[in-house]
């Protein structure tokens, strides 16, 4: 039947590839971008009014819009495209992408939150006078009104932040807002707290460590414009900002952007997306750009800004690096005390380069990515490993009897008898962060140690006081995993030792070196940010012939980056080419492999029919690195 009515496509909060079709006869002022009460079924939800349906064919009866919510705005405009180019381009119900965007709670709440307050309040802080550098590129930036993508391609040291923050103050006083995006493990109470005290009460924040009222809140203050400038993890892109005027997103290499679960997208190329529908600028700054960033700076698609000194001058860190197989063997016969042999993860030159920092009150940083006491416990007499039932990896060892899954957080007690055998003793092999703490107190009594992982640090109060005890210089030595690797800035750190530099480097993922490589810069660039001499950097490794550190020894950004992307153009990954995985999961292994046959079989005819498709490479069904994982094959 033809209907009349006055109808409209509704994003609906279901799984459902479209939108529907709902009248709006009894809201003849309802307008793109608000929030309606739909019927769905036999139950109610909420939905994104999207556009008018001029005209509608059906035999089905059309429901009615019930109410538009009385307490959202209109989502404007530049950001309704947006959420609709969201959806299809990550392949995601426009309707579940439309639920990312409407804040956790009621904007009305008695609960308050007995937190420490989110936004820190604003100490004076000097205005730095601007390096040349800084200021050729605040000016680049600047000169360039309306969409453009900057790469802002800086050493570790060189400003970057008070970049963003002219920059910043320039978009204020123009009246509009700013969006800054930063990696959710370098959003510390530190970087808060150098935005807010040069940008006053104007910053709000949106971060995985809020609660839901202080999500909610903030997201008001936003959208209401009682703040300016929001600063968050990638669920802050979701903030619907009707005046944007500039977005800034802070170590753009970073792996974490990109959402793996549910809605699966890269903030970093959505917000590019955002910013080009809001037609105003972006920067993307880092010191080890992502090759696709960079080879995207040198096609012209992006406006490339160097900054290659650190702030007044400072030397960039001293790297040497230890080739821990000639000290595994020397040290056999060599070894002096039981201590010595106990401690197998020190070399000599960290170990004496360790003690002349604390002989001198200075600071240290210990970097291993890996949590627990030992990463495997295995029977030397049948070979069996500790495994977790629900997941296929094995299970770590902390506090010396206490075994985990990192992954579904499954735990059992370590017997020492071997539950397989019956015959062997159960041992700990490998080493983690617990370990590593746990040796330096046998090493260093008198050293003030702190630990810094997801097993010690696990709220923003906690990771407030330990920055706090660092930078009173409180702590001697601190230990950790990524979660000390990026954004932290302490006056008295001089040394950092990268205690086990291999892990990354065998990963089955074409970026492996990519990763490790700016592991090691990142990392690297916390040692002697603040000294007119060069603070140090010692890497242990097996594999001192790997690219990532033969290159990050001598700060060699481009050189790593040229050698990797001639790799990348022989194997068509990108930048050059694209790749897409296809997952599947169930509880049923046999139904989960034969899924994925049919889906080759069905892409394979697809192949045979549509010439377009000649040039695509099918690979798989293969499993996937973690095989099982939470119960799921």
């Amino acid at each position: 039947m033809s209907v009349d009515l006055k109808l409209w496509h509704v994003a609906v909060d279901a799984p459902l590839p479209g939108a529907l079709t709902y009248s709006a006869a009894n809201f003849p002022g309802l307008q793109a971008g608000q929030v309606v009460t739909v019927p769905l079924g036999k139950r109610t939800a909420q939905g994104l009014a999207l556009a008018p349906v001029e005209k509608y064919e059906s035999e089905f009866k059309i429901k009615e819009i019930l109410e538009i919510h009385p307490e959202y705005p209109v989502f404007p405009p530049a950001f309704l495209k947006w959420i609709s180019w969201l959806s299809s381009y990550y392949v995601h119900p426009i309707g579940l992408v439309m639920k990312s965007a409407i804040p956790p709670l009621t904007k009305e709440s008695k609960r308050k939150s007995k937190k420490a307050a989110v936004i820190p309040d604003a100490e004076p802080a000097k205005r730095p006078e601007l390096t040349d550098e800084q200021q050729r590129v605040i000016d680049g930036i600047l000169s360039k009104p309306g969409f453009g993508a900057h790469l802002l391609f800086g050493v570790t040291g060189s400003g970057k932040t008070e970049v963003y923050i002219r920059l910043l103050e320039q978009v204020l006083s123009e009246g509009k807002q700013a969006l800054v995006l930063v990696p959710e493990i370098s959003l510390t109470p530190q970087l808060l707290r150098r935005f807010v005290n040069r940008l006053g009460q104007s910053v709000a924040v949106i971060h995985s460590h809020l609660t839901e009222r202080e999500k909610t809140d903030q997201w008001w203050q936003m959208v209401d414009k009682k703040k300016q400038v929001l600063i968050g993890a990638r669920s802050a892109l979701f903030c619907p900002l009707e005046n944007l005027g500039m977005i800034i997103v802070d170590e753009e290499h970073e792996p974490s952007f990109k959402q793996e679960e549910q809605l699966k997208y890269h903030a970093r190329d959505s917000a590019i997306m955002l910013a080009k529908l809001s037609d105003c600028p972006i920067v993307l700054g880092s010191a080890t750009p992502s090759l696709e960033s960079y080879k995207n700076a040198l096609d012209g698609k992006y406006h490339l800004h160097r900054m290659e000194k650190r702030v007044e001058n400072r030397p960039m860190p001293n790297i040497e690096v230890v080739d821990l197989k000639s000290f595994g063997r020397k040290e056999k016969h060599e070894r002096d005390s039981e201590e010595r042999e106990r401690v197998f993860w020190l070399s000599p030159p960290l170990e004496e380069k360790i003690r002349d920092r604390l002989a001198k009150r200075e600071q240290v940083a210990l970097f291993l990515n890996r949590r627990g006491m030992a990463q495997i416990v295995v029977c030397p007499a049948c070979g069996e490993t500790a495994t977790c039932p629900n997941c296929s990896v094995s299970l770590t060892l902390h506090a010396r009897h206490h075994l985990v899954c990192h992954y579904c957080n499954f735990q059992d007690k370590l017997t020492e008898e071997c539950g397989n055998c019956k015959q062997g003793e159960l041992r700990a092999v490998g080493m983690g962060t617990e370990r590593v703490e746990d040796d330096l107190k046998s090493l260093f009594p008198n050293a003030r140690i702190t630990r810094a992982d997801r097993d010690n640090i696990q709220s923003r109060e906690a990771l407030e006081e330990m920055i706090r005890q660092i930078e009173n210089r409180e702590v001697d030595i601190l230990v950790g995993t990524q979660m000390i690797a990026k954004g932290l800035d302490f006056e008295g750190l001089t040394l950092v030792g990268m205690v086990l530099a291999d892990i990354g480097f065998n990963l089955p993922d074409f970026r492996a070196a990519e990763r490790s490589f700016q592991l090691l810069m990142q990392m690297g660039g916390r040692a002697g940010r603040h000294l007119d001499y060069p603070g140090e950097v010692v890497i242990q490794t097996y594999n001192p012939q790997h690219s990532s550190i033969q290159y990050a020894q001598t700060h060699d950004y481009i050189g790593f980056a040229e050698q990797e992307l001639a790799l990348r153009r022989e194997l068509f990954y990108p930048p050059y080419g694209r790749l897409a995985a296809i997952r599947l999961q169930g509880t049923n292994q046999s139904a989960v492999i034969n899924a994925a046959n049919a889906i080759r079989n069905q892409a394979l005819v697809m192949q045979k029919t549509y010439p377009a498709l000649k040039t695509l490479d099918i690979l798989g069904p293969a499993e996937a690195p973690l095989a099982k994982l939470r119960g799921n094959h």
